[in-house]
């Protein structure tokens, strides 16, 4: 029987807690050590001065002293991989038990006022489903994800991904690797700048260049051993001379191919811990086998390209070495590795926006796999043909926690395509518009829904929800809303039925002109094959489920006024609701709403 995911990451989290604790405490050993043998290479060197001991003795605490660095410098890394561990599982802990609000990325970024369901259905920005989501690691992940939870996939695509986040769910192992990509990396490989780096044109040109600085360092070096043998450094300055000729016509270009490599190379190093990660893996879903077969179709790993011009880069960094600058100078050291970071362009350049695009798929369905190894109990959504549907049981909200969230049986399909929602005030029927909205939104995504069973067709999703007045715009709310209600007619007029989710249509306008506007714009959507709810506390709306029978039935939330406390239970009920709680609930707060007497 499989380890409940709370259970596992409690255990995961003990075990790394324990493992960061000895390596914090080996790390501060090996501090102590380090002090301790800089002494002893400083008494050393004292007895030396003095005469008291032979030069050789140094090497002794300098050989140490290079074995602990080098041992310390590994402690460091494992005690901050455990760290970055420990804080995955945390986070994942957290988004189980409802605590992740506040722990993750929002994507605030990715918000769009004029998207048809984004802002409506709370899909970007604090406490949202992509904070809820998104463990992605680099900001091509972030892309992708954002991506796929505002554009719908069309069926076989959807089917395809599931397969991909059912295979990685249980691969905690790889999917824990990924958060090992660096403490302060998260989203931050800028996409764009990396890809217009490796496709710009050449910085260098001229090859009879490159070969001319080989020339010349090949001299240096031959007349420096030359001058150390004879005395005679005559030769060496002269080839110096030259080197100082050819190297300053050419060196702003050389500093430009040198420093323009510093950002991509550190972004395609982040990339390059993930691309390892699905470079290692054996996949059985085809579209994770494709992403791995992508990246072995140019021969040489994509982590190993990357790591060449990483050590390109790394070797340039010596150049700051005051001690070594000259030596760099003698050889003409940045020359040559502008012509090699040049070179790893015109080679691996073309490849980068296809790693990027394969780093953030992948990213993408490992934070879908994330949500569903963390919730077991959603189910798989069945993506079926014909016409359009919604068809669930048990539909629950997944940014509520799980101990007050109401579910609900929601029926879009065959003769009934529209409820009309009605309720009092705070009853819940715009948290019911936004359920199906964020199901139908997490379907068409790749990922499990909060639903003991969900059976949907693709669907073009659109709601008016989150209408606003804009004084910056020069637009009243109804203004707004009749917008974005022509937005959605175009969609209902596209290849996938429309799911509208219209909270109290047209509240901007009398009730006459209301009613009339409502039944008017509902039938049109109906007759192009759309499905959807609206919600109204106006009860004289509920005349149009009769007026569109039978494509149209009332459906309502029930309240009850108990101890001077509204009370609800947010169950959905067949049917028109007969009374309102506004008074009720006016009263409550104090407000004085007793007509005067005259």
């Amino acid at each position: 029987m499989p380890v409940p995911p709370p259970d596992e990451y409690r255990a995961r989290l003990a075990r790394l807690r324990a493992a960061r604790d000895a390596l914090v405490r080996r790390d501060r050993r090996l501090s102590a050590a380090r002090l301790l043998v800089f002494a002893a290479a400083l008494l050393v060197a004292a007895f030396w001065w003095r005469g008291a001991a032979p030069v050789w003795w140094a090497a002794l605490p300098l050989a140490a002293f290079a074995l602990l660095v080098h041992r310390h410098d590994r402690v460091i890394r494992a005690r901050d991989a455990a760290a970055r561990s420990i804080a995955f599982y945390e986070r994942g802990l957290a988004r189980i038990e409802d605590r992740w609000i506040g722990t993750g990325e929002p994507g605030d970024r990715f918000g769009d006022d004029h998207h048809p369901y984004a802002a409506d259905l709370d899909l970007f920005g604090p406490g949202s489903l992509f904070e809820l989501l998104s463990v992605a690691r680099t900001r091509a992940g972030e892309e992708a994800l954002a991506d796929w939870l505002a554009r719908p996939a069309p069926a076989a695509e959807i089917r395809l991904r599931q397969e991909a986040v059912s295979e990685l769910a249980s691969a905690l192992d790889l999917r824990e690797a990924l958060a090992l990509a660096g403490a302060d990396v998260r989203a931050g490989v800028d996409t764009t700048a990396l890809v217009a780096w490796a496709s710009a044109a050449p910085v260098l040109r001229g090859r009879w260049r490159r070969a001319a600085a080989a020339a010349l360092t090949c001299l240096a070096v031959a007349t420096a051993a030359y001058g150390f043998a004879s005395g005679r450094y005559a030769p060496f300055i002269a080839v110096a001379a030259m080197e100082a000729l050819f190297s300053i016509p050419q060196r702003r270009r050389v500093e430009q191919a040198l420093h323009a490599a510093e950002g991509p190379a550190r972004d395609l190093d982040v990339l390059a811990h993930v691309l390892a990660c699905l470079e290692r893996g054996r996949f059985s879903a085809p579209r994770l086998a494709a992403l791995r077969g992508e990246l072995e179709m140019a021969g040489l790993p994509a982590s190993a390209a990357i790591g060449r011009l990483r050590r390109l880069v790394e070797l340039h960094d010596w150049q700051h070495n005051q001690f070594f600058a000259p030596v760099a100078a003698a050889l003409l050291w940045g020359t040559h590795l502008a012509w090699a970071i040049e070179g790893w362009r015109r080679v691996h350049g073309v490849r980068a926006g296809g790693w990027l695009r394969t780093v953030g798929e992948f990213e993408a369905l490992s934070s879908l796999a994330a949500y569903r190894y963390e919730h077991p109990a959603d189910a798989w959504p069945d993506i079926v043909e014909g016409g359009a549907r919604f068809d669930a049981r048990a539909l629950g909200h997944p940014l509520i926690p799980a101990a007050r969230m109401v579910p609900n049986d929601v029926r879009l399909a065959d003769a009934a395509r529209l409820l009309v929602v009605s309720g009092s005030n705070m009853s819940g029927k715009s948290t019911l518009l936004r359920t199906v909205g964020i199901n139908a939104v997490l379907a068409q995504a790749g990922a499990p829904v909060r639903a003991a069973e969900l059976r949907l067709t693709p669907l073009a999703v659109g709601a008016t929800l989150r209408i606003q007045d804009s004084l910056q715009e020069g637009r009243s709310r109804f203004y707004a809303e009749i917008t974005r209600l022509r937005q959605l007619a175009d969609l209902a007029a596209g290849p996938a039925p429309l799911l509208f989710l219209l909270d109290e249509l047209f509240q901007g306008t009398n009730s006459h002109d209301r009613l009339i506007g409502a039944a008017g714009l509902l039938g049109s959507l109906l007759d192009r094959g759309a499905i959807g709810l609206i919600t109204t506390h106006d009860l004289a709306l509920t005349a149009i489920a009769g007026d569109l029978a039978p494509r149209a039935l009332n459906v309502h939330f029930e309240d009850a006024f108990e101890g001077g406390e509204m009370r609800f239970d947010y169950r959905l009920k067949p049917g028109p609701v007969t009374r309102s709680n506004a008074i009720a609930l006016m009263r409550a707060v104090g407000l004085d709403i007793d007509r005067p007497e005259r």
